[in-house]
């Protein structure tokens, strides 16, 4: 018995004495920023007309001065209105549908490509476009926002809440 507990320990100590080796090289250097963590999104605006002589859709080239990556996610919000009581800007993500005194219903939407964002009013196809009153067709402001995929990662994001996004916004 004596025996095999003096194998044993001499196994373990050969086992845990085995591990130690030199130090290998250091590791490459962090990013600057708080806790090592530099992600932020980038955004810019724009103000369109949809006409018909637009086809009721308007392309928006993303600036080249925004470093942009296939994984990155492209957010389009609408200036919805005013806030009548502190005087802010109140953004909504898009789709965003209108219903009219009349019952009907559109949509001010957007897609997107790698380099453009396309943003257009939708509605059925017998949908008179004629009918839209200049204020929802004239000088609509828009701001689109990239975020970076990791951002996305690493935060618990509600992208509907554009106050939450612009915390984020360089």
């Amino acid at each position: 018995m004596k025996k095999l507990i003096y194998v044993l320990f001499v196994f373990t100590f050969i086992v845990f004495t085995a591990c130690e080796g030199p130090q290998g090289p250091p590791g490459p250097p962090g990013f600057d920023g708080q806790n090592g963590v530099n992600i932020v999104a980038q955004s810019f605006e724009r103000t369109v007309d949809f006409l018909p002589s637009n086809n009721y859709e308007q392309f928006i080239v993303i600036p080249e001065s925004i470093e942009l990556f296939e994984t990155d996610m492209v957010l389009t919000y609408i200036l919805w209105e005013i806030d009548s009581n502190t005087g802010n800007d109140v953004w909504r993500l898009i789709p965003q549908t209108v219903y009219t005194d009349a019952g009907q219903e559109w949509q001010y939407n957007s897609d997107y490509s790698f380099d453009e964002v396309r943003v257009f009013i939708d509605a059925p196809l017998n949908f008179d476009f004629n009918s839209l009153p200049d204020a929802a067709t004239l000088d609509q402001r828009f701001k689109i926002v990239v975020l970076p995929v990791d951002l996305m990662n690493s935060y618990d994001l509600d992208i509907t809440n554009f106050n939450q996004v612009s915390q984020y916004i360089e």
